[in-house]
């Protein structure tokens, strides 16, 4: 048996995720919170960070919104559109819950993708 087809089965694809996809994100997750310990919360860089930070989230939702890829693709514009409006809806409307807000979102995109198939 090749050493491909041994790996395909078992735990490897999980340790693989873990290994490429987690290990190195999270290394730099906690370097920075080391880094970033003692620092004040509203200094320059600290701000500028969170800036970077929401600008490249903002611009991940936006791509998923207007270009979107793969399974997302085969849902109308305004399932999209209309599940973020959901979602924010809910984060502002329901406490300033993240968690809240991304899943009615989740749901309302589930919905309106299930009502728009003929």
């Amino acid at each position: 048996m090749s050493d491909i087809a041994a790996m395909s089965g078992g735990f490897w694809p999980y340790l693989i995720v873990v290994l490429i996809g987690f290990l190195p994100s999270e290394m730099w997750r906690m370097l920075g919170a080391l880094l970033s310990r003692g620092m004040d919360e509203n200094s320059e860089m600290i701000v500028w960070v969170r800036f970077v930070a929401t600008t490249l989230l903002a611009g991940v939702v936006a791509k998923l919104l207007f270009a979107p890829t793969g399974a997302l693709a085969s849902v109308p514009a305004f399932g999209r559109f209309g599940s973020l409006l959901v979602g924010l809806g809910a984060y502002f409307l329901l406490g300033r819950s993240v968690i809240v807000g991304v899943l009615l979102g989740e749901v309302a995109l589930v919905v309106i993708t299930g009502l728009a198939q003929p």
